[in-house]
């Protein structure tokens, strides 16, 4: 499958279309739907993996928290392409987005646990993956991913009862 789609970096062109692939996910309560305006304001964050036929097949965003650690968000796939390697490929390659921003860990809340274990991510049983001081700095976020990271209260409706995992290079 990896010769029948290309990874590049999302346009303001295909905002309709990452939209259109998260949607049937935030119905199901697995991502979370967001108005457009957010996706426009976070489209430098974005890959997208687009087919031969130039149909949008998935999509992710790696987005810094810190110096030392970022979030894979909006990591989707159409379901025909489920299981035949484009997750994995979009997976790499925000992986590798984040090394070359110079981060040294990357966080994701998912259901998919299986699938980020095999990407070397573990489960992260509490916040000591954060410095204290740190800590007191990312808390003045207004970043509503930084807050699900730190499992602050008012995120707890959008968290979904996912799983928070971290992957340490």
């Amino acid at each position: 499958m990896s010769t029948d789609f290309e990874i590049r970096r999302a346009t303001t062109a295909d905002v309709s279309g990452i939209r259109q692939l998260v949607r049937p996910y935030a119905e199901s309560r697995i991502l979370l739907e967001k108005e457009a305006v957010a996706y426009f304001e976070s489209l430098q964050e974005f890959r997208v993996a687009v087919g031969k036929d130039g149909n949008l097949l998935g999509c992710g965003a790696v987005h810094v928290m810190w110096e030392d650690i970022a979030e894979v968000r909006t990591l989707a796939v159409t379901q025909e392409v489920r299981s035949k390697g484009v997750g994995h490929a979009l997976l790499e390659r925000l992986i590798d987005d984040a090394r070359a921003l110079g981060v040294k860990r990357v966080f994701c809340l998912t259901f998919e646990v299986d699938f980020f274990e095999r990407h070397g991510f573990k489960v992260m049983e509490d916040q000591s993956a954060v410095d204290p001081v740190v800590l007191q700095e990312l808390l003045r976020s207004h970043d509503e991913g930084v807050a699900e990271f730190l499992d602050l209260a008012r995120v707890k409706q959008n968290t979904l009862g996912n799983t928070r995992m971290i992957l340490n290079f």
